[in-house]
């Protein structure tokens, strides 16, 4: 049995609630998060040392720990992106298979940094939203697309990245510049790739499922609503990527996503004007 370490801000967290239980059942037990590690007990939830209890995971004092005794990583914080870099620190530099959980980084140069420093030691690195890989966009024709729009929930500093992940990977091309169309309760974003294809995210709060319209060159269009268990789909390649240290996303992707958050955020100040991305 291979056994993993999950490296969290706090453990009392959904991803951490979940993710042990899904591995242990895709890989049928022959994957075992075995060990966690939080930087502080969550401000009114339950503590580091009850999570563990509760989840059969012994709880160790220090990332170094984790690192030696663990087979792969996970450094989760998925809504406190500004923690990944310090939790990742020992990870990256261990050769072992690292998962590091959306949003990857607060901005593109942090995203560099981790990326540099994993390539240094030789260790495997990615990132992802758990929506790229919802079947319906995996089935999704990517030739000869022009244009997407986008909806979903949240807030977009911490639930854009779940509509940008997928449009990103359909797109194949490289992002060029953003310009904020949305208002203070629905935030919105124009994205502009090479080839002048375009994309628009949409949030419309809490009860908006995941979803987009592809629009292609030819004149057809398809219609998506994410129904499918993306989640499942995600734990797969996520153990595929720790038994073969193949990443389940490109980092130039992983980059051109972060950059689109960083920028778009930077956009909110100035709607209705091209914010153009770094190269």
């Amino acid at each position: 049995m291979k056994t993993i370490g999950l490296i969290d801000l706090y453990l009392d967290e959904w991803h951490a609630e979940m993710y042990p239980g899904w591995i242990e059942q895709a890989t049928n037990g022959k994957m075992k998060v075995a060990y966690g590690y939080g930087k502080i007990d969550k401000p009114g939830g339950v503590s580091n040392a009850q999570f563990c209890v509760e989840k059969n995971i012994q709880l160790l004092d220090s990332i170094e720990e984790i690192v030696e005794k663990s087979d792969y990583l996970i450094v989760l914080a998925p809504d406190h992106p500004e923690y990944h870099e310090e939790l990742s620190q020992l990870p990256l530099r261990s050769g072992k298979p690292t998962y590091v959980d959306k949003t990857f980084a607060p901005d593109r140069q942090t995203a560099f940094r981790m990326f540099e420093l994993a390539r240094k030691h030789g260790t495997p690195l990615c990132s992802s939203s758990a929506l790229r890989f919802a079947s319906e966009y995996d089935e999704a024709d990517r030739s000869g697309i022009a244009s997407i729009a986008g909806t979903g929930p949240g807030r977009f500093d911490n639930y854009s990245i779940h509509q940008i992940e997928p449009i990103v990977s359909l797109m194949e091309s490289p992002p060029t510049r953003v310009m904020y169309i949305g208002t203070p309760n629905f935030p919105a974003l124009l994205i502009e790739f090479a080839g002048g294809k375009q994309a628009t995210i949409h949030h419309f709060g809490g009860d908006c499922p995941f979803g987009m319209t592809i629009g292609y060159t030819a004149g057809k269009t398809k219609q998506i609503q994410v129904k499918s268990d993306f989640f499942i789909s995600f734990i797969e390649r996520l153990v595929a990527f720790f038994g073969t240290g193949q990443p389940i996303a490109p980092e130039a992707e992983t980059i051109a996503i972060i950059s689109i958050i960083e920028f778009g955020l930077k956009a909110a100040d100035t709607p209705f004007m091209w914010v153009k991305l770094p190269s």
